[in-house]
């Protein structure tokens, strides 16, 4: 039985984004923005996770497919994939937990004893699209993951 998660998980490209935070700090408005960009759908606002062979698989519960919940919208259709591997935890974090610098620790986190990167993310879907494409960039051996034009 996979573990059921509070967040929104995306698949940009190959690299699955699960995206963590408290209820309304913007994960679904967050990854409305991603899907515009090219991503697509895994699932929103409960995420079920297993671990793999050593990797952590993303996946959602068939009544909730393909489906994204707007605040002051409602629930919309999405384009969507059955399930991801996870590549990157994006964090929203308070403005003073969002430091200049983070040491290593700050950068990775672990899910069902799998270590994956993690990126601190503030609560502005516009601040937080730079750094999601940095980290992801910096997990893509050709070093561009430009969200504009990710190719999915």
């Amino acid at each position: 039985m996979p573990a059921t998660v509070h967040g929104t998980a995306v698949l940009i490209g190959a690299h699955g984004v699960l995206i963590r935070g408290a209820s309304g700090t913007g994960k679904s408005a967050l990854a409305n923005a991603l899907i515009s960009r090219g991503a697509r759908l895994i699932a929103d606002d409960r995420v079920w996770l297993s671990a793999r062979s050593g990797r952590l698989i993303a996946s959602v519960s068939a009544a909730i497919a393909g489906m994204l919940e707007l605040r002051g919208r409602g629930l919309i259709a999405v384009p969507r994939e059955p399930f991801g591997v996870i590549h990157l935890v994006a964090d929203f974090v308070g403005a003073e937990e969002l430091d200049r610098m983070p040491d290593a620790p700050q950068l990775s986190t672990a899910l069902l004893d799998i270590t994956v990167p993690r990126q601190p993310i503030p609560a502005a879907p516009e601040r937080a699209l730079p750094l999601i494409e940095a980290a992801l960039a910096a997990l893509s051996p050709r070093g561009n993951m430009d969200l504009r034009s990710a190719s999915v």
